[in-house]
Parts: C-alpha cells; sequence; structure tokens
C-alpha cells in the first residue's frame, strides 16, 4: 500500500508535539525527583528538622513512584498515554499545592504528603512517553529520543540544583511550589488537548506502514496490537535471564545515582567536607550536565554504531562503578577538597550513570510492542525501589555526617556496582536470541 506523502509528513512532525508535550512534564519529574539534596539545609532550616526527616522527604517520592509503576504500565497499556499521562500529571500540580501549605502551616508532614503525592503523578508519566515512543517511532529511533528524553530530564535535575537554590531564595518556599503547581496544570492541559495515544486516532499513517514503505519490508508487528494485562505481567515477570538481570542491575545502578544526586552528595560536601552552600549545588547540578551529555550520546551509539542495548549498558556501568570507587578511595584524601576535581568527578558520574537510557530500548525490544507499556514499567519499578530504599538507609547510617560515615555509605555503594557489573554482563538483547534460534534451527 502506497501511504500519501503529505500525510506521512504530518504524522512525522506531529509526533514532535507531542514529545515536546510530554518532555517538558518530564522535566518536572526529574525537576522534583532531585530537589532534596540542593535544599535539604534550606527545609531542616524552615521547618526545625533533621537529615532523616529529610531523608524520609526525599523517599516519599521514590516510594509513591516505585508502588505506581506496575499500575503504571497497566494504565498505559489500557487507557492509553494521553488518558494516562494527562490525568497523573494534574496530581504532581496538587502535590505542590501541598507544598506551598507545608510553609504556611509549617507542618513539614504536609511537605511529605505533597511529595508522596507528586510522586504518584510523576510515576505516570515517563512510562506512556515510552508507549509513545514505541508507538511513533522507529526501532532504530527509539535510544536516541529516549536519550534525548532523559536529556530534558536531566535539564530539570540542573535546574533542582543551584537554580532551585535561588528560587527558594528568592520567593520564599511557599511561591515556589504555587508556581510549579500552575506551571503544571498548564501541562497538563496541553496533554489532554494535543497528545494523541496513535497516528490512527488522527487518521494518519502507523510507524510500522511508514516503515514497511521504506524498507519494502512486511509489517511484522502491529502498535495497536494488545496484550492482556495478565499475560503481559506473565511474559515479563516469567521470562527469567531476559529480565531479571536488567531489574537487579537497575536497582543498583539507579538507587546508586539517586543516593548520590538526590540524597547525600549535598551533605557531603557541605557537612563532611565543608564546602560553601553554593558549590555544593554546583557539583550537584554537573550529575545533571553530566547525564545533559551521556543519555543522547549513548542513545545515539546503541543506534547508530554499536547497534547495541547491551554493550552500551556493559561499558556505561564499569565506567560508572570506577567513578564510584573514585569517591570512595578519595573521600578522605586532598583531592575531595579539590574544587576541579569534583567538579569533573560529577559529570563523570552522570555521563556515565547516564548510559542506562540503552536498558530501556533493551527491554522493549524484548517483548511486543503491544505490552510495551507493562514491560517497561516493570524493569522501571526497581531502579525507584533501589533509590527509595537506599536513601533510607542512608538515613541511618549518616548521623554526625562525618567522612568515615560518609565513606562507609559510599563503600556499601561501590559493593553494590560490582554486582550490578556482572548483572550487566548476564543481561541479553534481541539480536542475541534471535542469532542463538538461528544457530539451532541451522
Amino acid at each position: 500500500m502506497t501511504i500519501d506523502t503529505s500525510e506521512k509528513k504530518r504524522m512525522l512532525r506531529y509526533r514532535w508535539v507531542i514529545f515536546i508535550i510530554l518532555a517538558v512534564a518530564y522535566f518536572f519529574v526529574y525537576f522534583h525527583r532531585t530537589t532534596g539534596g540542593a535544599i535539604s539545609d534550606t527545609l531542616q532550616t524552615e521547618f526545625g528538622v533533621g537529615t532523616s526527616s529529610v531523608a524520609l522527604l526525599a523517599s516519599a517520592y521514590l516510594y509513591a513512584y516505585t508502588l505506581m509503576q506496575i499500575p503504571s504500565g497497566i494504565l498505559t497499556d489500557r487507557m492509553g498515554p494521553r488518558l494516562a499521562a494527562g490525568t497523573f500529571i494534574s496530581l504532581i500540580a496538587v502535590g505542590s499545592i501541598l507544598g506551598a501549605l507545608a510553609d504556611t502551616t509549617g507542618k513539614f508532614d504536609l511537605m511529605i504528603a505533597g511529595k508522596f503525592i507528586i510522586g504518584i503523578g510523576a510515576a505516570v508519566v515517563y512510562i506512556p512517553i515510552m508507549k509513545i515512543l514505541a508507538v511513533w517511532y522507529r526501532k532504530n529511533e527509539f535510544a536516541s529520543m529516549s536519550g534525548m528524553l532523559l536529556l530534558v530530564g536531566n535539564v530539570g535535575g540542573i535546574a533542582a540544583a543551584t537554580p532551585m537554590v535561588i528560587m527558594m531564595d528568592s520567593l520564599g518556599i511557599q511561591n515556589t511550589y504555587v508556581a510549579l503547581a500552575i506551571i503544571t496544570a498548564v501541562i497538563a492541559g496541553l496533554c489532554w488537548l494535543l497528545v494523541r495515544n496513535h497516528p490512527s486516532e488522527m487518521g494518519l499513517p502507523s510507524i510500522e506502514s511508514i516503515v514497511s514503505e521504506e524498507t519494502g519490508e512486511p509489517v511484522k508487528e502491529s502498535t495497536s496490537e494488545r496484550i492482556k494485562t495478565g499475560e503481559a505481567l506473565r511474559m515479563t515477570f516469567g521470562s527469567g535471564r531476559k529480565f531479571w538481570p536488567l531489574a537487579v542491575w537497575f536497582f543498583f545502578m539507579y538507587g546508586t545515582i539517586m543516593l548520590w544526586q538526590a540524597s547525600q552528595a549535598g551533605s557531603f560536601y557541605k557537612s563532611g567536607l565543608g564546602f560553601s552552600k553554593e558549590d555544593a549545588s554546583l557539583f550537584i547540578m554537573m550529575v545533571g550536565v553530566g547525564m545533559v551529555f551521556g543519555c543522547p550520546i549513548s542513545g545515539v551509539i546503541s543506534d547508530r554504531f554499536l547497534r547495541s542495548r547491551r554493550k552500551v549498558v556493559v561499558f556505561g556501568t564499569l565506567a560508572y562503578t570506577a567513578i564510584w570507587a573514585t569517591i570512595w578511595l578519595t573521600a578522605d584524601t586532598g583531592i575531595a577538597n579539590e574544587f576541579a576535581a569534583q567538579m569533573a568527578i560529577n559529570f563523570l558520574f552522570g555521563f556515565f550513570g547516564g548510559f542506562f537510557v540503552a536498558a530501556y530500548a533493551q527491554i522493549k525490544e524484548l517483548y511486543p510492542v503491544g505490552m510495551a507499556g507493562t514491560s517497561t514499567a516493570a524493569l522501571n519499578l526497581f531502579p525507584f525501589a533501589g533509590g527509595a530504599i537506599l536513601i533510607t538507609l542512608a538515613g541511618f547510617i549518616i548521623d554526625d555526617k562525618t567522612i568515615g560515615e560518609f565513606q562507609t555509605l559510599w563503600l556499601i555503594a561501590f559493593t553494590m556496582m560490582i554486582a550490578a557489573s556482572v548483572c550487566a554482563f548476564l543481561s541479553v538483547e534481541k539480536s542475541q536470541i534471535e542469532t542463538k534460534a538461528e544457530d539451532r534451527a541451522g
């Protein structure tokens, strides 16, 4: 079947409208996720709470996010990305209002409740975007677009460091959260108005039809396909080596990223090493800057050069593990007090940490596109569980904020990354499975 050229162009253009709206939403997902590390001292001063309370605040988002991962995938596959994302982005605005009320009333419990609700809302943003990428973009564009999405998200992470500190100092906690609520509500409205689940809803050709016309190959899988929830969950969690090494790897990989970026790095630099609040926020910001480069670069390497998801994951994991070794081994040396060295360490931390983006393409390709929401959400359960658990653990280890306490925590993180490296090697990708199938058939 010949596709009308104007309709094809319209489809390929309109997908960018959808992506931009959802990417802006994801900016604020990441913004809310990583604010804890930079503003921890402000919150402790304003509310008169301790380190453990601020750690609970950071983990409240992650626990909510984690609990919603499987429901997020199911809702995305059943409701469609437009309805799922639009509804839950609205919850981020509700949580932000509670954050403003917490400052008005002086009740830190309200701040925690708001963060938990924000986590619930934010949890149903990334998975719908992954579904949109699977339905509106070519397979060899998926990792690159995921990298671009995470670039935007990490700009949100950067904004959650120094700019967030400046914003709170200028506007105060209440007005900052009111502004965030208004912005988020506008994004939710745009999602309802402009996002579409599938090109067919606009009378446009599907991406698989476009690819078929471009390559001359028959359509092998329809993006309109639906798989029952129970079957999708069984296929995912019961698939052995296809799923579990990546799941355990992500638990440690992203868990340690959150441990550093969203929880303990700020205290380490300010209380442990004696850096100023401004310098500490710059260090944390460099993690986001590193990811701004690492996420899209790793996606492009995966799609266009290595044409392998697993190789990118393995390389990134090994390099990121080496950075954790550096943080641990130099925590009580002169290097820890060198501004330039810490800027570089945090940049490389974010750069190689950002190589996790290839794992989403890896897991997506292992399962039918009709269950892309469920399979991606199942994997996404583990990184945020890792973040929530490690941040909570850190609240018990870091008490007096001594270098010795921080070194103990960094050693735990490094050990976890050694385990993650083993899991990365044990993971598989679609090309490996297809090669083995061909060898057996031959």
